[in-house]
C-alpha cells in the first residue's frame, strides 16, 4: 500500500470545504439560551454538531446535554458582555460523545427567562489546531533570532516583527511602507524582484542570500537568508507573500574572513620576492579587510640581512607597498621608525592623529610580520567607514601576518641565496666582453627570477692554436647551488677539452663520454634513458670530475678561423647559431643536434660555413627563445628579427645584447637567459706566408730561406733567428718521422705563428735527452725558443705550431 503526499491545491480544496475552519457556520454549534440555561434557538450548525432537530433541541435545558452537567458555567446574571469559555463533551442524539470548546457570552444583564446569553461550542480537536496555529503565528512574530514580514500583493509591508530585532537605521513601524523606504535603492530593487517571482510563479524563494544596506548609513551592509512563500486564501486569491530572513552578517563574515585567509596564504605565498610579497598582501587586504592598506618592510631585508633594532629599540622600516584609494603617508619608499612598544604597532589604534596617515579614517589596526625571532615589518589597515575593525578582525590580521612573517622571511633568504649563487656563477664564468684577433665577443646573461633559483647556463670563449677561438654556449639541467657547481665543473672540462685542440664534434664526443662515464660509475641511470659511451680517440687528457647533474646539459661548441673565416660547429642538444651578414642577411646555420650530454650512442654531426670580415655570430640559451605556449619558432624567428633590427654591426655588441634580451625577455624571467655575441675578424692575406715542401732533408735549409726572407719582409729580423731555429726543428721532425707533403705556414696576427703540417697522425712527444744522447732535443729547443707550442689533430694528419710575441714596434 503507498502512501500519497497531498498537493498544495489538495490542501486548499479541503480548506475550500470548510473542514478546517472552526469558525465557519457548518463547524459551529450557536445557541441562544436564557439565564435558566435553556435553549431558545439553534444554528443548523447546532443540528450537525449534536445530531438532533432544532425542534427537540429549543426548550431544553443546556446542561442536559452535557455528560457532566456541572460543566456549564455559571454565566447567567453577570454583566452584558461578560465571557467565558471552557471544554464539555456533548451528548448527540446518536447517543455519542464529542468534546467540544465552550465560549458563553452575556447578551443581557440579570436572571431568568428574559436574560440572553450566547453559546458557541466547537468541536475540540478544530479548535486545538486553530489556537496552536494562532500561536504558531503570534510566536513568531515574537521572535528575536528570525525575521518575520508579511507583504501584500503590491509588496507593502503589512506586519513584521522588525521592532524586536537590532536593526540600526531600520523604522519602528514599517506598515504601509515598501523596502525602498528604508533601504537602498538598488538593494530594495534586488529584494522586490525576488518576492514579485514568488507572488507570480508560486514558488516559494528558499536560502537566497542577499545584502541590505539602510538609507541612513549605507556602508553598514547586513547579509540576510531570506525565505519567502506566496500567500493564497481558499478560494484561490492571493494575499500576499511572506518571508523569513535570518541575520548571517557575523556567519557571512567569519566565512570571508576565512576566505581572506586562504586567499592570503594562497598569494602571499606564491612570490619569493620582498618587494612581491608586500604588494600581494596590500593586494589582499584591500578591499578584502580594508579600504587602504600599507605594508612596511625592515630596511635590512631589503638587503636580504637579519634585522635588528637600534641601540633605542627602534627598528628602521620602509614602505614598502601600499593599496587604496586614499593617500597614505609615507607613501612607498618612505621611512618609517616604529618601538614595539608603542600604541600604534600592533592591534586597534587607540586614537587617531599624525600618525594615523590616512586622511578620513575612522578605525585602524597593524599587526606585526614576524619570523623565526625576527621583526620583519608591520601592516597597517584603515576602514573609512562607519563599521569600525573589531577583535576578530585583530585576529585575523594576527594569522595573516604570521604567515606571511614566514613568507616574507623566506624571500629574504631566498634573495641572501640567490644572491650568493649569482655571485658563484659570475666568478665561474669569464669575463662579458672579450677580444682577440679573430674576433670581439660581447655576453648577455639574466638570471631566472622564479623560486626554483638560478640555473646553470654558461658560456665561454677560449683561444685556440693559430689565432682561432671557440665559442661556447651550455645549459645545465636543474637549478640553485648544485646546477652552479656542475656548470663550472663543464665548463672547465671544456677548457681542458678545448687545449687539445679537438675538432667540435670530437670534443663533444668526449665530453658526452665523460659525463656517461661517471653517470655509470654513479650507479645511477635515469629510467629511460640510455647510457652508452662514444667511442675514444686516444688522446687523453686530465679532466675534471662531472657531477651525474650534468646528465641532460646541452652544449653548443663552435670554432673560427680567421684565415681561413670558417666556422665549424657541432651541438649536443642546443640550438643552433645565428649568423649576421654585414649585407643584411641573417640565418640560423643548420647544426644537425646530437643528443644530450651523457645520452651517448649516437655520433655529433659537425657543420661548416665560410662568413664574411665583420659577420655577427649569436649563440643563446633556449631560455631566450622558449614561449609559455612551448612555440619556440616563433622565439627563433624573433631573436633574428631582434638582432637584424639591433644594427650589431655598428653599435657596441654589449648594447645591442642588452637591446636584443631587453626586447625577447618576459617580464617575469622563467629560465636563466644568455645570449653571446662575436663580430668577427679576418687575418689578411698579406699576414699569412704557406709553403708546401717535400720530405727531403735538403728542404730544410730552403725552409729556412723562405721563413727569414718573409720576416724581413714584415720588419720581424729580431725574430729570424730564433724563427729559422724552430723551422728547422719542426721541418726536421716532420721529414724523418713523418713523411710528406709538408705544409709550413706563417701567421702575424698578434703573434707569430709558425706552423707544420704533415699526413702522420703521431703525436710528438717532449722529452729531455740525455747528455750523451745526440738527438731527442729538438722539441725541448722549441719549446723555450716559442711562447707558447703545441699540437692538433685534422680530419688528416697533424699540425704542430708555435708561437712566439711581436715586437712592441710591430704589434
Amino acid at each position: 500500500m503507498s502512501v500519497r503526499a497531498a498537493t498544495a491545491s489538495e490542501v486548499r480544496r479541503r480548506m475550500a470545504r470548510n473542514d478546517e475552519d472552526p469558525f465557519h457556520p457548518a463547524n459551529v454549534a450557536a445557541l441562544i439560551v436564557d439565564g435558566e440555561a435553556t435553549v431558545l434557538g439553534c444554528t443548523p450548525g447546532a443540528e450537525a454538531l449534536l445530531r438532533r432537530p432544532t425542534r427537540e433541541l429549543r426548550g431544553r435545558p443546556l446542561p442536559s446535554l452535557l455528560t457532566e452537567p456541572d460543566d456549564w458555567p455559571a454565566v447567567p446574571g453577570r454583566d452584558e458582555g461578560t465571557f467565558c469559555e471552557g471544554t464539555a463533551t456533548l451528548r448527540t442524539g446518536d447517543a455519542r460523545h464529542v468534546e467540544v470548546s465552550l465560549s458563553v457570552l452575556t447578551l443581557t444583564e440579570g436572571v431568568g427567562p428574559d436574560s440572553r446569553c450566547l453559546v458557541l461550542a466547537v468541536p475540540r480537536p478544530l479548535m486545538t489546531r486553530w489556537r496552536q496555529n494562532h500561536a504558531f503565528i503570534e510566536e513568531l512574530f515574537l521572535q528575536r533570532r528570525v525575521g518575520l514580514a508579511v507583504f501584500d500583493p503590491d509588496l507593502r509591508i503589512v506586519r513584521t516583527n522588525t521592532p524586536l530585532l537590532d536593526y540600526p537605521g531600520v523604522p519602528d513601524d514599517l506598515t504601509g511602507m515598501r523596502l525602498a523606504d528604508f533601504l537602498r535603492r538598488e538593494d530594495a530593487e534586488r529584494v522586490d524582484d525576488h518576492l514579485r517571482g514568488v507572488v507570480r510563479t508560486g514558488e516559494p524563494l528558499i536560502g537566497e542570500e542577499v545584502s541590505a544596506r539602510t538609507r541612513t548609513d549605507p556602508r553598514a551592509a547586513r547579509t540576510f537568508t531570506v525565505a519567502a512563500f506566496r500567500l493564497q486564501l481558499s478560494d484561490g486569491q492571493i494575499a500576499g507573500v511572506t518571508t523569513l530572513f535570518n541575520d548571517t552578517t557575523e556567519e557571512q563574515r567569519a566565512r570571508d574572513r576565512l576566505d581572506l585567509l586562504h586567499r592570503a596564504t594562497a598569494l602571499v605565498g606564491s612570490s619569493l620576492s620582498v618587494t612581491g610579497t608586500a604588494r600581494d598582501l596590500a593586494d589582499v587586504l584591500t578591499p578584502g579587510l580594508a579600504d587602504v592598506a600599507a605594508v612596511d618592510v625592515a630596511e635590512a631585508v631589503f638587503d636580504h640581512r637579519s634585522p635588528a633594532p637600534d641601540d633605542q629599540g627602534t627598528h628602521l622600516l620602509r614602505r614598502a607597498a601600499t593599496t587604496g584609494d586614499l593617500p597614505v603617508r609615507p607613501r612607498s619608499g618612505g621611512l618609517v621608525e616604529i618601538d614595539v612598544d608603542g600604541p600604534h604597532t600592533h592591534g586597534l589604534w587607540p586614537r587617531f592623529d599624525d600618525e594615523a596617515a590616512v586622511e578620513g579614517a575612522r578605525s585602524s589596526m597593524s599587526a606585526l610580520l614576524c619570523a623565526r625571532g625576527l621583526l620583519l615589518g608591520r601592516v597597517t589597515v584603515w576602514r573609512t567607514g562607519d563599521v569600525p575593525f573589531d577583535e576578530k578582525d585583530v585576529e585575523m590580521l594576527d594569522e595573516i601576518a604570521s604567515r606571511v612573517g614566514l613568507v616574507l622571511d623566506n624571500a629574504r633568504r631566498f634573495g641572501l641565496e640567490r644572491r650568493a649563487a649569482v655571485s658563484l656563477q659570475s666568478s665561474l664564468l669569464p669575463p662579458a666582453e672579450s677580444e682577440t684577433v679573430a674576433l670581439r665577443s660581447a655576453s648577455v646573461y639574466l638570471p631566472t627570477e622564479v623560486s626554483t633559483g638560478v640555473s646553470g647556463d654558461w658560456f665561454d670563449v677560449i683561444p685556440l692554436s693559430s689565432a682561432r677561438v671557440a665559442l661556447v654556449v651550455g645549459d645545465v639541467v636543474g637549478h640553485g647551488l648544485h646546477a652552479i657547481a656542475t656548470m663550472g665543473r663543464l665548463r672547465t672540462a671544456v677548457r681542458t677539452l678545448a687545449d687539445l685542440d679537438l675538432e667540435p664534434d670530437e670534443l663533444l664526443t668526449h665530453l658526452d663520454d665523460l659525463v656517461s662515464q661517471l653517470t655509470v660509475e654513479s650507479g645511477e641511470s635515469p629510467s629511460g634513458i640510455g647510457t652508452g659511451v662514444g667511442h675514444r680517440t686516444g688522446t687523453e687528457a686530465p679532466v675534471p670530475p662531472v657531477p651525474y647533474d650534468s646528465f641532460g646539459a646541452t652544449c653548443l661548441y663552435v670554432t673560427y678561423d680567421p684565415v681561413s673565416r670558417l666556422v665549424t660547429a657541432a651541438s649536443a642538444g642546443h640550438p643552433p647559431l645565428a649568423i649576421l651578414s654585414p649585407d643584411g642577411g641573417a640565418r640560423y646555420l643548420e647544426v644537425s643536434p646530437g643528443p644530450p650530454l651523457g645520452v651517448g650512442g649516437l655520433p655529433f654531426e659537425p657543420v661548416e660555413t665560410t662568413v664574411d670580415e665583420g659577420s655577427v655570430l649569436a649563440l643563446f640559451t633556449d631560455g631566450l627563445v622558449e614561449r609559455g605556449d612551448g612555440d619556440v619558432d616563433t622565439g627563433m624567428a624573433a631573436l633574428l628579427h631582434g638582432l637584424r633590427t639591433a644594427d650589431p654591426f655598428l653599435r657596441p655588441l654589449p648594447e645591442v645584447g642588452r637591446d636584443v634580451v631587453a626586447g625577447l625577455a618576459p617580464t617575469r624571467v622563467p629560465d636563466d637567459i644568455t645570449l653571446l655575441l662575436a663580430r668577427t675578424r679576418a687575418v689578411p692575406p698579406a699576414d699569412t706566408a704557406a709553403w708546401t715542401l717535400e720530405a727531403d732533408p735538403e728542404v730544410v735549409a730552403d725552409a729556412r730561406r723562405m721563413v727569414a726572407r718573409r720576416l724581413v719582409d714584415w720588419d720581424l729580423d729580431d725574430l729570424v733567428f730564433t724563427t729559422e731555429l724552430v723551422t728547422s726543428e719542426l721541418v726536421t721532425n716532420a721529414v724523418r718521422h713523418a713523411g710528406g707533403p709538408i705544409e709550413l705556414r706563417l701567421i702575424r696576427a698578434g703573434t707569430l705563428i709558425c706552423e707544420v703540417s704533415d699526413p702522420s697522425n703521431t703525436q710528438p712527444r717532449m722529452r729531455r735527452a740525455g747528455s750523451t744522447e745526440e738527438g731527442g732535443r729538438g722539441l725541448y729547443l722549441v719549446a723555450q725558443l716559442a711562447g707558447r707550442w703545441g699540437s692538433r689533430y685534422a680530419r688528416e694528419g697533424k699540425t704542430i705550431w708555435a708561437e712566439q710575441p711581436l715586437p712592441p714596434a710591430a704589434r
